[in-house]
């Protein structure tokens, strides 16, 4: 299953960069998202999605398969499951990081690999969700770049020895994503376990970028 999305980011690059490069920063823009740490080479994240009166919860987790500085592209293996066991999901995300005048273009193809209940899932939806949580995402974001808070902010290079990598910063929990603000009704509890991979995509440009960065 392919999923693509677009966005612009009204800032230069160099701005963008800075703010999407700090995990601590960007994850709690993201609807329902927490940053949970690191187990090896893998973030470990998890989002809440409100159906109703009823809060599910879904993890998932992230490495990196390819990295390439220059073209700021990277290509991220994501795997995610939903806590009730519904079944899981693996994806192949790739980002991309674009000049666009004074603004910054973000590209993201995923590749979708659904298992168990997850599977009655259509792309159709799925690519519906996830521009609808990446409008979302954008708006936080460009609220959080004019506030320039961070221009001051001496970003740190991510360490090449994994036991030096810190843990993240302890994060309040997020108030879960609401469905019923990104599918009718008659679609939510369909739809419901499959949100978490269109988030997967979001969290895939945040890591790419952060380690992209890096590596400089």
């Amino acid at each position: 299953m392919k999923i693509a999305n677009e966005f612009t980011v009204n800032a230069p690059v160099e701005r963008a960069w800075e703010v999407l490069t700090d995990l601590e920063q960007v994850v709690p823009l993201m609807p329902g998202a927490q940053m949970v740490g690191w187990e090896g080479d893998d973030f470990l994240g998890k989002l809440k999605v409100k159906v109703g009166p009823v809060i599910s919860e879904f993890s998932g987790k992230a490495n990196f398969v390819e990295r390439d500085e220059l073209d700021h592209r990277a290509v991220i293996n994501g795997r995610g499951r939903d806590s009730r066991g519904s079944g899981n999901a693996a994806a192949v995300i790739t980002t991309r990081l674009r000049e666009d005048g004074d603004k910054t273009r973000v590209t993201v193809d995923t590749d979708l690999k659904i298992v168990g209940k997850l599977a009655q899932f259509g792309s159709g939806m799925l690519q519906q969700v996830s521009e609808k949580m990446i409008g979302q995402f954008v708006a936080s974001l460009e609220a959080k770049l004019a506030e320039g808070d961070s221009a001051s902010a001496e970003p740190v290079a991510e360490a090449d020895s994994r036991a030096a990598r810190p843990q993240p910063v302890a994060q309040p929990e997020q108030a879960p994503l609401d469905l019923a603000d990104l599918v009718g009704s008659a679609m939510i509890r369909k739809y419901a376990p499959a949100i978490a991979l269109a988030l997967a995509a979001l969290l895939g440009i945040v890591l790419a970028l952060r380690r992209i960065r890096g590596q400089r």
